[in-house]
């Protein structure tokens, strides 16, 4: 089989399986990579072929990027030729990083920051939501109840709807820049935006914020949760909310919850 026959294939069950664009773009574009590495035909490739393409691209990359990696050849070859070249590839362990969290008086400073009235208001749903960037470019106009304060995602990750809250203030800030605009999606007109345009928002706000965290879209994400945890929150609530099919990956926010640990009375005290 040729490269491209394996390629238009490829893209076949990515979308039968309906999985999101995004996945569709890496599985296609990490088979490609390694289709170009080996110089073999699909039905060629060992896993051999998979590990020296592991060493040359991906040795200095996060764990996370050679999981997703391995994750595309799987299901590529599981589903097209029937086999896995991945089997005998040594998976490594995820990496148990703490996610970096902003205080409230920092994201107060990312919202004042923003340029313009729709950064502002994007900024305000990524954090008051908890939303992934992937959903949020994905939101439309009538997936938004602004008269019960939620809203919905639409073959989120996992295909399954979800319902997310609006905070009170910017449901009404969100309706009235809705019906003034008109459009089809809820930040843009006909296309919904990339999640590089909201990135590149998110970074560009940080630096005129004068922030000196590593903050990406995801961080306002990991902020809302580890917020609500806070102010005591049950952790199965936030679980709901975050669209996690597994309570273990809402846990980590337990491990960050600063005012949780700063409300235990030491020992000593009591003494």
């Amino acid at each position: 089989m040729k490269t491209q026959e394996f390629l238009r294939k490829l893209e076949t069950e990515i979308k039968i399986s309906k999985l999101s664009d995004y996945t569709l773009r890496n599985y296609l574009e990490s088979n490609k990579k390694l289709l170009e590495h080996s110089r073999k035909n699909p039905d060629q490739i060992t896993s051999e072929d998979v590990k020296y393409f592991l060493a040359e691209n991906l040795s200095d990359k996060s764990t996370s990027s050679t999981i997703l990696f391995l994750a595309a050849i799987k299901f590529a070859y599981s589903n097209i030729l029937e086999k896995d070249p991945t089997a005998g590839v040594k998976r490594p362990k995820n990496d148990k990083k703490i996610p970096v969290v902003l205080t409230k008086r920092e994201i107060s400073k990312l919202f004042d920051a923003a340029q313009t009235k729709k950064s502002r208001l994007l900024l305000q749903l990524l954090y008051s939501s908890g939303l992934r960037v992937s959903e949020i470019v994905n939101l439309k106009k009538n997936d938004m109840d602004f008269s019960d304060n939620i809203g919905w995602v639409r073959k989120g990750k996992g295909k399954k709807d979800r319902m997310f809250i609006l905070s009170q203030k910017l449901s009404k800030k969100l309706k009235k820049f809705s019906e003034k605009n008109n459009w089809k999606y809820l930040f843009s007109k006909t296309k919904p935006l990339t999640t590089r345009n909201i990135q590149k928002i998110v970074q560009k706000t940080t630096q005129l914020a004068e922030i000196e965290k590593s903050v990406s879209p995801h961080t306002l994400r990991h902020s809302f949760a580890t917020h609500l945890l806070d102010t005591g929150t049950d952790l199965r609530k936030i679980q709901s909310l975050l669209g996690h099919s597994s309570i273990a990956t809402t846990q980590i926010y337990t491990h960050i919850s600063s005012e949780q640990l700063k409300s235990i009375k030491n020992p000593l005290d009591n003494l």
